[in-house]
């Protein structure tokens, strides 16, 4: 994990890979609560007898969001922020789904501070460039940019 002491030391950041999270398995089980959570109960996530016999590979996809719902953790297990109020999340302004996540598969989050500009009067807006990728896998599940509002 990188520590960033204030927002300064983010901004000259600003360019750079900060880091690549561990991996975390995307079990069936994790993949049904987010269905329940979501109401996206569609066969392909939940139906494991049918993907075993319809899907590539023979097994249930995770949902794309459920992938990107997992950038807080990755995010955050690679970045911390000394003096910090809090954090909001700020949007996206691009998600591409570039691979499917087989149940079982494990993820990680490869992060990068894109931009960061202040917004006053204590804030800090940053721009995270998140690319998750599966492990063994030849393509990235997503990749994301993402935007933060840091306060101090």
């Amino acid at each position: 994990m990188r520590i960033f002491t204030d927002f300064d030391e983010i901004k000259s950041a600003v360019g750079t890979e900060i880091g690549a999270s561990d991996w975390i398995e995307i079990t069936q089980e994790r993949i049904n609560q987010f269905a329940e959570a979501t109401c996206d109960e569609q066969w392909i996530h939940v139906d494991q007898e049918r993907a075993s016999k319809e899907m590539p590979g023979g097994k249930t996809i995770a949902h794309g969001l459920l992938s990107l719902a997992l950038a807080p953790l990755f995010i955050r297990s690679v970045l911390g922020l000394k003096g910090l109020r809090n954090t909001l999340n700020y949007g996206a302004d691009r998600i591409r789904y570039l691979a499917p996540v087989p149940a079982g598969s494990k993820l990680r989050g490869r992060v990068t501070v894109a931009e960061a500009e202040d917004v006053p009067p204590d804030g800090l807006r940053v721009n995270y460039h998140l690319v998750i990728e599966i492990e063994g896998g030849k393509k990235p599940a997503c990749i994301a940019e993402l935007i933060a509002l840091h306060y101090r």
